[in-house]
């Protein structure tokens, strides 16, 4: 082969798999990734990757990729429309369930996965065109209890920089397999290594990541909340914490200590099944340390006490005095942030179920139980992106039934998903690397970090990108037309400054326009970036406020100009650049103007968590009974496991089923062996799995891994399923009091030997 060989070529672009994006370089053989290997030149990962990027092309190549949008018809069936025909369609149904049942009742679901959050800037647009107020996405099933508790302590999400912490906490979560930060193996093996620093594992099972620990507290499942109250316990009573730190930097502590100096310490430690000794020399070494950082993860996030947790998590790195210090904890710019984090406690009420509706999201179990109600108020149609929640939340058959009960549901997406097929429109969109896109999970400190990314890859036959899928839609429902386009369209091709004039002017006389931002952004600055950049075009918008908001920390990021022309700068960088960005560069003394609460200070006083940490005296540790008496962890990552764009099996080589772990003594009392197939029961549901006996999970302790249970028919007619689905064993009630959130990690379960 010569060096001109298009095979030879490397393109620069990021992993999808998980939040950290890294910066990966593949080699293309007409439409096949045929190498890929991690981009040295990547300002954050540093051509780190882990083993589930290099299979990349399981996901791009999926044999299931939709190339014509599909109508359902009555008998279950579907038919191939043409673009127009199904825009026109889609576009009269959502007016008609506006003009039917009036504003509000359209729900929209998802608008980004790990690797695409572009999407979700259009979905904005949608939204705020048809007056939809109703939203969620996988956010609401995992991360609105930390909001919760973030809003009201510090009004902003905090993020620990572990590259440089002396102690290191992981909370229900395995970075080695679920990252969350950039190098996570890399940093993880210095850690290791340096006995001036320490790592600290809390988790039920003994992960690659508690095997690195300096201290591994294997809790008893539902045994988090007891134990970080123990810890917690231990450091008032030992008077451990940083008194003068505290008097300046934050209120409420009186009220803290107060209720942290009540807590059993021997009494919650034996309950989480960690010895007194355990817990107090953890609290003395985090005491020790000049810095700790925290990480919480779905362990958490999904299990008994979720919301609590997260505020002790934090008040445990507060009273330490770990917050804007080098390696401590520290909230961080954001280029879009990700929530409208809420310091004032008032969220609003969902008028059909009664719950809290925590940063705008709707509580993911109550979706489903909304619509089939029967309520007035209810949702009576479905608008999905880029997700797939009839697999990915609680209790699939009801969300099945919820899609047939509204009157019209509309899946945009890549493949025929769970949820796809359930739907009356499948509209196909360009995957991944057929579009620019972008993730706003950034949060570094005290640079951060982002990447813009182009297509490698012209959009499949048949498929449109989001944007133009959304642009298609706001002309086919009246919205926009293009004689309001063209005049923006002039002004963005003489330049930025003429087109914000042009823009402001415009929609000032026309409202529409303002709430079409992304895609008028789109129809006009985009048709002036480089071929293939056009659906990045809302990042102008997102890069002027951030330099209004932050211009000395962009500029210190490399960025020159004043007002317009410093956002401009930094619009132009992120789509020009291919290895990434900074966006920002501040100093540890910056950290405390980040905050959002009033008084800049942190906020230990929140009533509501010092009644449930009351409520441990009398609370159960785990949560089963005589007739589930195992717990399931539902949806464990793996090695071998990932988001539920990997649709094709054969990319795992190891675990191809997903097997079913549990203890040695469990197989016993069972009598299988490992390859033996099992029946799991839970209240929702029943499913067979192949057991694997693993000497990391505690007895009683039973754990599937998540990205099994999905369809795919590389041949056509029926598809295949490889492993068991998760949330077909998972319940609608089973969830967090105050966030909602489900209990995925802590299902009550029934095992049975098969055959």
């Amino acid at each position: 082969m010569s060096d001109t060989d298009p095979t030879l070529e490397w393109h620069k672009t990021v992993c999808i798999l998980c939040s950290n994006n890294c910066g990966v370089e593949v080699r293309l053989d007409e439409r096949q990734i045929t190498r890929v290997r991690g981009n040295k030149a990547h300002v954050a990962s540093k051509g780190y990757t882990c083993e589930k990027a290099l299979r990349l092309n399981h996901y791009q190549n999926a044999a299931t990729r939709i190339t014509a949008p599909m109508k359902r018809l009555d008998d279950g069936s579907y038919i191939e429309l043409d673009w127009d025909t199904a825009i026109a369609e889609v576009g009269e149904a959502l007016l008609g369930v506006n003009a039917t049942h009036g504003p509000g009742k359209i729900m929209y679901y998802g608008g980004g996965g790990q690797g695409n959050h572009l999407v979700g800037t259009y979905g904005a647009a949608l939204r705020s065109a048809l007056g939809i107020t109703r939203k969620s996405n996988a956010l609401a099933q995992e991360k609105t209890g930390e909001a919760w508790v973030e809003g009201r302590m510090y009004g902003t999400h905090t993020h620990g920089e572990f590259h440089e912490a002396e102690v290191s906490v992981f909370l229900g979560k395995n970075p080695w397999h679920s990252h969350g930060f950039d190098e996570t193996r890399r940093v993880l093996k210095e850690i290791a290594a340096d006995d001036d620093r320490s790592m600290v594992v809390i988790d039920v099972r003994r992960t690659e990541t508690a095997d690195l620990a300096d201290y591994f507290l294997q809790v008893a499942p539902g045994g988090d909340a007891f134990l970080m109250a123990a810890i917690l316990g231990a450091l008032v009573e030992e008077d451990l914490t940083a008194t003068e730190w505290l008097a300046e930097n934050a209120v409420g502590t009186e009220a803290a200590l107060a209720a942290f100096a009540e807590v059993p310490v021997a009494d919650y430690a034996e309950r989480a099944g960690i010895t007194e000794d355990e817990v107090r020399g953890v609290a003395r070494r985090l005491a020790r340390a000049k810095s700790v950082s925290i990480y919480e993860d779905l362990g958490i996030e999904m299990a008994p006490h979720s919301t609590l947790i997260s505020y002790l998590q934090r008040a445990l790195s507060t009273l330490l005095g770990s917050y804007g210090v080098e390696g401590g904890m520290t909230a961080h710019t954001s280029l879009v942030p990700v929530f409208n984090y809420r310091a004032s406690g008032n969220e609003p009420v969902d008028p059909v179920t009664g719950s809290a509706i925590i940063s705008g999201l709707v509580p993911c179990n109550d979706i489903a139980e909304g619509i089939l109600s029967g309520h007035p108020e209810r949702s009576r149609a479905l608008f999905i992106e880029s997700a797939n929640p009839v697999h990915s939340l609680a209790d699939s058959a009801s969300f099945r039934k919820a899609m047939r009960e509204v009157d019209v549901s509309v899946v945009i997406d890549v493949v025929m998903t769970e949820t796809a097929a359930e739907a009356d429109y499948v509209l196909p969109a360009a995957s991944q690397y057929e579009k620019a896109e972008m993730t706003f999970f950034s949060a570094g400190f005290p640079t951060n970090y982002s990447t813009m990314r182009a297509p490698i890859l012209d959009p499949l036959e048949g498929t449109l990108s989001e944007a133009e899928i959304h642009s298609r839609l706001a002309k086919a429902m009246g919205l926009v037309t293009d004689a309001d386009l063209e005049p923006l369209r002039v002004a963005a091709a003489e330049s930025y400054d003429a087109f914000a004039a042009a823009y402001m002017a415009a929609a000032a006389d026309k409202p529409m326009l303002g709430a079409l931002g992304a895609v008028v952004l789109y129809e006009t600055i985009g048709r002036t970036l480089p071929d293939g950049m056009a659906m990045a075009a809302p990042m102008w918008f997102s890069s002027q406020q951030l330099a209004m908001r932050y211009p000395e920390q962009v500029r210190a990021a490399g960025y020159d100009g004043e007002d317009a022309a410093l956002g401009n700068a930094l619009f132009d960088a992120l789509i020009a650049n291919r290895d990434g960005v900074p966006i920002t560069r501040h100093e540890h003394g910056d950290s405390f103007n980040l905050l959002r609460t009033p008084d800049q200070k942190i906020n230990l006083d929140i009533p509501e968590m010092f009644a449930e940490l009351a409520s441990l005296t009398t609370s159960d540790v785990r949560l089963t009974t005589d007739d589930f008496p195992f717990v399931l962890s539902a949806g464990e990552r793996r090695g071998f496991t990932a988001n539920t764009i990997m649709r094709d099996p054969s990319w795992r080589k190891k675990d191809a089923e997903g097997a079913l772990r549990l203890s040695e003594a469990d197989a016993a009392s069972l009598g299988v062996e490992s390859g033996d197939r099992v029946r799991i029961t839970t209240a929702a549901g029943s499913a067979v799995a192949v057991a694997e006996v693993n000497n990391t999970m505690q007895d009683g302790h039973v754990s599937l891994p998540n990205g099994m249970g999905l369809g795919y028919s590389p041949a056509g007619g029926e598809p295949e399923i490889t492993g068991v689905a998760p949330n077909e064993l998972t319940s609608l009630d089973w969830k967090d009091p105050i966030a909602g959130t489900p209990w995925h990690k802590h299902v009550p379960a029934k095992l049975e030997p098969v055959g």
